[in-house]
C-alpha cells in the first residue's frame, strides 16, 4: 500500500514537472520538492535530490526535441550555463551568510505572474528579429544574463527555469521556443550538477520515490516538448501561459496544505 501510494503521488508531481518542463523549461524542483515533502514526508534535501534528478533526463530530452526541430541556441546556451554555474555557487555562498531565507517563496508566486504574463502579453518575437542581434552583443548579454540568473538562484535556491525564461524572452528577445530549448538545454546540465551534489552529501535517497519521479517527470516532458514544437506561437504562449498559472496555483495550495 505504502509503494502505491509513493507511485500516485510521484506519478502525479511528474505530471506536473515533465509539463512544466516540456512546455516552459520550468524546473521539476518547483512542483516535485513539495509533493514529496507534503505527502510521502521526506527530508527537504532528499526531496530537492530527487526533484533535480528527474529534471536531468526531462530537460535533456526536452532539448534533444528542440534542438531537432532547430529551436535551440546551443552556443548562446553554453556561455550561459557557464555562467549561471559559477554564479549559483557564488549566491549560494552568500545566501549562506544571511539567515532570512523569506525569498525561497518568491519562485512559486514568479510562476504565476509569468504564466499571466504569456497569456496577456504573449511573446511574437520571430526567429529573424532574434538571429539579427550583432554575435558579439548576445555573447555579453548572455554572460551578464548568466551572473544574474546563477546568482540570484543561488540566492533563493529555486526558479532557474523560470528565471531563464523571463530572461531569454524579454530581455534578450528570444522566440518562445528558442528561449524554452534554450533553458530546458542548460538546465539539464546545472541540474545534473545539484543532483549529483546532494547525493554526494546527503547519501542515497528514497530509490522508488527517486526512480518513479525520473520516469513520470520523463515521460511528460517529452510529450509536451513534441507537442511545443508543432504548436503555433499564439497557441505556444497560451499553452505555456495556462500550465504556468495552473501550476503556481497548485504549488501554493500544496504549500498552504
Amino acid at each position: 500500500m505504502e509503494l502505491l501510494i509513493t507511485f500516485i503521488v510521484c506519478f502525479i508531481a511528474g505530471i506536473g514537472a515533465g509539463l512544466g518542463t516540456g512546455f516552459a523549461g520550468m524546473s521539476a524542483a518547483a512542483v516535485i520538492s513539495p509533493m514529496l515533502i507534503t505527502f510521502l514526508g521526506l527530508d527537504a534535501y532528499d526531496a530537492v535530490g530527487i526533484a533535480l534528478a528527474s529534471d536531468v533526463l526531462a530537460s535533456a530530452v526536452s532539448a534533444y526535441t528542440y534542438g531537432k526541430n532547430k529551436n535551440l541556441d546551443v552556443k548562446n546556451g553554453l556561455v550561459m550555463m557557464i555562467t549561471v554555474l559559477i554564479f549559483t555557487m557564488v549566491g549560494s555562498f552568500v545566501s549562506s551568510l544571511v539567515p532570512n531565507q523569506t525569498m525561497g517563496g518568491m519562485s512559486v508566486f514568479m510562476t504565476f505572474i509569468l504564466g499571466i504574463k504569456f497569456i496577456v502579453k504573449p511573446v511574437m518575437t520571430t526567429k529573424e528579429a532574434m538571429t539579427a542581434v550583432e554575435p558579439k552583443k548576445r555573447f555579453m548579454q548572455s554572460i551578464i544574463c548568466g551572473i544574474f540568473i546563477g546568482f540570484i538562484c543561488g540566492f533563493i535556491g529555486a526558479g532557474g527555469g523560470m528565471m531563464m525564461l523571463l530572461i531569454l524572452t524579454s530581455v534578450l528577445g528570444y522566440e518562445l521556443k528558442t528561449a524554452v530549448g534554450t533553458s530546458v538545454f542548460i538546465m539539464a546540465f546545472t541540474a545534473f550538477t545539484g543532483s549529483m551534489s546532494h547525493f554526494a552529501i546527503g547519501g542515497a535517497p528514497n530509490m522508488w520515490a527517486l526512480v518513479f519521479c525520473v520516469f513520470s517527470t520523463l515521460l511528460w516532458a517529452r510529450i509536451a516538448a513534441k507537442i511545443t514544437n508543432k504548436a503555433s506561437a499564439k497557441t505556444l504562449n497560451r499553452a505555456t501561459g495556462v500550465i504556468l498559472v495552473v501550476l503556481g496555483v497548485a504549488i501554493m495550495g500544496v504549500n498552504l496544505f
